[in-house]
């Protein structure tokens, strides 16, 4: 964070001194990083005493201190040097998203004083000239966003939240890591109603805005794909009239956002167009999946070798492209930091083989339709013999669990997802977990064709793992895929870790 005395953030979020005076408020500065973890607190740091599931930041004051906190954010006196705000009406709807355990208002009192705290140095260091990238859409945000900061990382200092901290407290937390040093502050914005995205753009306003897809994440939460659509339309149209909105011309929803902002709008596309700025050659893919095709655009192309996984990638990279490119980066420039940009975001498409050569795709912190289909369809280009012919190359497992959020939509798009597998000649599908949704998953497959035992239900991840350990040959390609809810990343970590390891 910039640094800036313990008075004026008083000021700033509207809280009051507790054991400590107005002078040496005045006299005392923060000058490290803002934390809600006690054990992550340094010199010169300000704390952040937040309700959680196990136990109460308010708690663990005196412990951030003694680690060199100079102060403590609170909602009530906590016997060090702290700026205690009060709860507001409607705040803790606000941030229940990111407190499921706040039961007086504390934490959402404290959530709202670190958003106006993070807006006002948003503010500041935007006029001194950073330059604030924002992300959305139903899936690949976390892979795009770690794309970005690989192809803007050449041109400048780039800060971005570590894996999906995206909501009411990662968005400003992260904000706050920009210092006068850095160039580039990449936000990952997502929702869960309407309205999350145009709060979480008024905290720190982007100059340039991206939107990859309109899906079905949260369906359960929207009540339909048009209320998603508008709710992602909340960030191009938060983009002042000078800035840049980047959009993925190849989603019709997302497409018709141009007629939302005033920004000047650049499209990009796996194809070419009359309207389309950059776009993609054909596209072609390893043995590993990783896509390679040309990058076109007005003024020139370049051969792109993706590090990352998956065809459903080149929508990402050419998002990430457009935006280097606008930022001043050359055509050679995002191809030399595309192909030296592999998975960073942990259990997000990472792939990894073992000594046996057992290849384990571990795609396990997040899951909906769309991202399903696109891990699926990743699994099944991996063990294909790439003639075409799936019966000939690798054998194939899903292991997959809930897709949550969903809805009254639940059982139908959890029973496609069977089915898909199924037409994907995925050669065995764990389903984890028990339910209705899960059943659905299970029984669409063993409706779809002549599968009988190719399709397993197990009550948990043990059993999965049991399971898989007793069956799994050399050669062999699983994917693990569910909502981070199942808990099936640990699962994923354990399959790639048996046999010696990776390679």
């Amino acid at each position: 964070m910039i640094e800036m005395s313990v008075a004026r953030i008083a000021e700033i979020v509207g809280g009051e001194l507790a054991d400590i005076t107005a002078e040496q408020a005045e006299q005392t500065r923060v000058t490290g990083t803002v934390e809600f973890d006690s054990r992550a607190v340094g010199p010169g740091g300000l704390f952040l005493a937040l309700p959680g599931a196990r136990s109460d930041g308010h708690d663990f004051a005196a412990t951030a201190v003694a680690a060199g906190a100079v102060a403590v954010l609170a909602a009530r006196p906590v016997g060090v040097p702290a700026i205690v705000v009060r709860p507001e009406p409607g705040a803790a709807d606000a941030a229940s998203g990111a407190l499921e355990h706040d039961t007086d208002g504390s934490g959402a009192a404290v959530l709202a004083a670190l958003a106006r705290l993070a807006a006002a140095v948003a503010v500041e260091l935007s006029e001194g000239g950073l330059k604030i990238i924002g992300v959305t859409g139903s899936s690949g945000k976390t892979s795009t966003k770690d794309l970005l900061a690989a192809v803007l990382s050449p041109l400048g200092e780039v800060v971005a939240p570590p894996g999906s901290f995206n909501n009411e407290l990662g968005h400003p937390w992260t904000v706050l890591r920009a210092t006068t040093d850095t160039d580039y502050l990449i936000l990952e914005m997502s929702a869960r109603h309407p309205g999350n995205i145009a709060a979480l753009a008024a905290i720190a306003r982007p100059s340039i805005a991206v939107v990859l897809n309109v899906g079905t994440a949260h369906l359960g939460e929207f009540g339909s794909r048009e209320v998603i659509a508008r709710t992602k339309g909340e960030l191009p149209q938060a983009v002042p009239s000078s800035g840049v909105v980047v959009l993925n011309a190849d989603d019709t929803a997302v497409a018709a956002m141009a007629a939302l902002t005033d920004a000047r709008v650049v499209r990009v596309s796996r194809e070419p167009g009359t309207t389309v700025d950059v776009w993609a050659g054909p596209v072609t893919l390893d043995e590993l999946a990783r896509p390679r095709f040309t990058l076109h655009t007005a003024d020139g192309e370049v051969e792109i070798a993706l590090a990352v996984h998956g065809d459903h990638q080149v929508s990402n990279a050419l998002s990430a492209a457009a935006v280097a490119l606008e930022c001043g980066a050359t055509l050679e420039q995002v191809a030399a930091a595309l192909a030296g940009a592999g998975p960073v975001s942990r259990h997000r498409m990472q792939v990894s083989t073992r000594a046996d050569g057992v290849t384990v795709i571990n795609d396990a912190y997040n899951a909906n339709p769309d991202s399903m289909r696109a891990g699926l369809k990743a699994l099944a280009w991996m063990a294909s013999d790439k003639t075409g012919d799936r019966r000939t190359g690798r054998r194939s497992w899903a292991v997959l669990g809930e897709m949550a959020e969903l809805g009254e939509d639940a059982i139908s798009e959890h029973d496609r997802i069977g089915r898909l597998a199924v037409r994907l000649d995925v050669s065995r599908l764990i389903v984890v977990g028990t339910g209705r949704s899960l059943g659905a998953m299970h029984h669409g497959a063993v409706m779809e064709g002549s599968w009988g035992a190719e399709s397993t239900m197990v009550a948990d991840a043990d059993a999965a793992l049991e399971l898989l350990r007793a069956e799994l040959q050399p050669g062999d390609v699983v994917l693990v895929k569910a909502s981070n809810s199942a808990g099936l990343g640990a699962l994923a970590d354990a399959i790639a870790s048996d046999s010696g390891g990776s390679r």
